[in-house]
């Protein structure tokens, strides 16, 4: 069996050389104001054990790690028909992109980019009374933690400055693909964006894909282990956005990011591993985040490939 705890602790120090060459998101104001300088990482197994380092207990915004949730939700509610209306393609262009919803008719490549989250959180509206709590609630009891909320400040500066987000759920209307009101839409998923959680939590969290769908720490099914195998594969083509198959290459896990600086991968059948450093490449993925799963991968030889 691996030191995972040891090797956690090597990748702390080896990581942080990249502290200091990105750059956090600012487009959101309420992600500026964080230390640039946080690192955390967690471990979580399928037999049920916790290692971590670092800020690894301190919860951030999850941003687009949240989609995750919303996919899971969303297929326990309407299974395979849910891609009737939202591709399962890698996008290929920036995840918040107009021109590509264009030219496909208002049918988002994937679940992951904005305009596919979009779909995913109007779907929650339709099927559920108060899809803001269905979310919460989800994620509390996969992380078994009642603790976690959304975080006022980050859904209130997502809110003030959602001009594009806006600009997608209009067009996806024009194209009848939302149903509801597209500011009761938007206000869900600025709220999704905005939950706070810590690595340790997503970890748990995310812990049934790597479990045939059941989650190791209740014993309780959350997806059926079909679902989880489509889950698992849309999160390795299509979780880190135009960068999936970098991020493969160097990486080889299913991962889902946020702008937040979050990143949890899934190594099957095994454990499910978080980082979060909030400072971003270019492409919107955490610098020393991919770092990190590109070292975990490498001393462990966990990978899918």
């Amino acid at each position: 069996m691996d030191d995972y705890q040891g090797i956690l602790e090597q990748i702390f120090v080896e990581a942080g050389d990249l502290l200091g060459r990105g750059k956090v998101a600012d487009y959101i104001p309420a992600l500026a104001e964080v230390s640039p300088r946080k690192f955390g990482m967690a471990i979580h197994t399928v037999t049920g054990e916790d290692y971590g380092v670092g800020d690894w207990r301190e919860p951030f915004s999850v941003q687009s790690i949240s989609k995750l949730f919303t996919l899971t939700l969303t297929m326990g509610f309407l299974g395979e028909a849910i891609f009737e209306r939202v591709g399962r393609e890698p996008s290929g262009n920036p995840f918040n992109s107009l021109v590509q919803l264009e030219y496909e008719n208002g049918i988002p490549r994937n679940p992951f980019i904005n305009a596919g989250a979009l779909v995913l959180t109007d779907c929650l509206v339709t099927h559920t009374p108060d899809a803001r709590a269905a979310i919460l609630d989800f994620v509390r009891g996969a992380a078994d933690n009642d603790a976690i909320g959304y975080d006022p400040e980050v859904a209130a500066s997502e809110a003030d400055h959602g001009y594009l987000n806006r600009a997608l759920g209009n067009f996806l209307k024009s194209f009848g693909n939302i149903d509801n009101s597209v500011e009761d839409v938007l206000d869900v998923y600025f709220h999704q964006c905005s939950l706070a959680m810590s690595c340790r939590d997503l970890a748990r969290a995310a812990a049934f894909l790597a479990h045939d769908g059941v989650s190791p720490l209740t014993d309780e099914m959350v997806v059926t282990d079909k679902q989880a195998k489509r889950i698992n594969s849309l999160l390795l083509t299509c979780g880190m956005y135009d960068t999936a198959g970098d991020f493969a290459f160097r990486v080889g896990l299913p991962a889902k990011s946020g702008v937040g600086g979050g990143i949890v991968a899934i190594v099957p059948d095994v454990l499910t591993v978080c980082v979060w450093s909030p400072e971003l490449a270019k492409s919107g993925n955490s610098l020393a985040g991919t770092r990190a799963l590109e070292l975990f991968t490498t001393r462990t030889g966990l990978s899918v490939f």
